[in-house]
């Protein structure tokens, strides 16, 4: 599933190829991806221009004239592919959809865009959805009740860092950062790294660490998103940027995936173990065991 940099680079590749927009018509081929209902889609969908490209947590929202909004989860092999005369832009499950004629077995949904584009909501799996709802309403979703604040917002501040971990004092830190209803959008890959710029142990309980460590967790989070997001996203196994090109964070990463490889900042070997049930990174020397 991508995570919150990959979500944010293709929000940021459609704003600037959809916002603006008419939408002249919205095929799909099963309710399942497509939960809504036809006369919705005919009065606030088929028609409407689209005002803007939002994201929350790793979930992304399409804003329309109407006062409605597509709400798209791309699940694990989700795609997003613009294509129009000139141009064509894909993003998510990188599989020959990406590049290849479409509709195609895996197209789910098929938007018209005026004057002459198309957007296609590709699903192999059929986990993905696109929901269409009032924007006001957006806020009220139960995943958008339970998620925690934005780690890149300006309004989520070191102290507010540490009052949502003070909630699960005894978690083991790599948990915590997981957890979606302490901070939104923070995956795998991410955690690692945060943990390792940080010199925190992933199994360290929240309630141990001191008031600096969780300044500087604080800290590695924001610096390891924002470069994520520069870099165009993780692209782990399943994902490619906004503009089609895999993103290259993992050339820059740390520890992720570098197990028996030197740790660049004190030469001791990196190691894989499990931690909350994920595979984890760690410096076996930077990142001391809790005792």
């Amino acid at each position: 599933m991508p995570e919150l940099p990959e979500v944010e680079t293709i929000r940021r590749g459609l704003e600037g190829l959809i916002v603006g927009r008419k939408i002249t018509a919205a095929v799909s081929d099963t309710p399942k991806s497509f939960p809504n209902a036809a006369e919705n889609v005919e009065a606030f969908l088929v028609g409407a221009a689209i005002t803007g490209v939002r994201r929350r947590a790793k979930v992304l929202l399409i804003d329309l004239s109407t006062n409605y909004s597509l709400v798209i989860h791309l699940k694990m092999t989700g795609q997003l592919v613009y294509v129009d005369a000139s141009a064509r832009f894909g993003a998510g499950h990188p599989n020959e959809s990406l590049i290849h004629s479409l509709p195609d077995r895996s197209t789910r949904v098929t938007f018209g865009l005026a004057p002459s584009a198309t957007l296609y909501f590709n699903d192999q799996r059929k986990f993905g959805w696109v929901r269409l709802m009032p924007t006001a309403e957006v806020p009220s979703l139960p995943f958008m009740l339970k998620v925690g604040p934005e780690p890149l917002e300006a309004a989520f501040t070191p102290d507010v860092f540490m009052a949502r971990f003070s909630r699960r004092p005894r978690a083991k830190v790599k948990a915590a950062l997981l957890d979606q209803t302490v901070i939104a959008g923070v995956g795998n890959i991410y955690a690692d790294e945060s943990l390792w710029l940080a010199q925190i142990h992933p199994q360290r309980l929240v309630g141990s660490l001191s008031k600096d460590e969780l300044s500087s967790l604080y800290s590695a989070v924001r610096e390891v998103m924002n470069l994520s997001i520069e870099k165009g996203g993780s692209t782990d196994k399943n994902y490619v940027a906004a503009d089609g090109r895999a993103g290259t964070y993992l050339q820059h990463a740390n520890v992720f995936r570098k197990e028996g490889t030197p740790c660049p900042r004190c030469g001791a070997p990196i190691i894989k173990t499990k931690v909350a049930g994920r595979g984890t990174h760690v410096c076996t020397v930077c990142q001391s065991e809790p005792k």
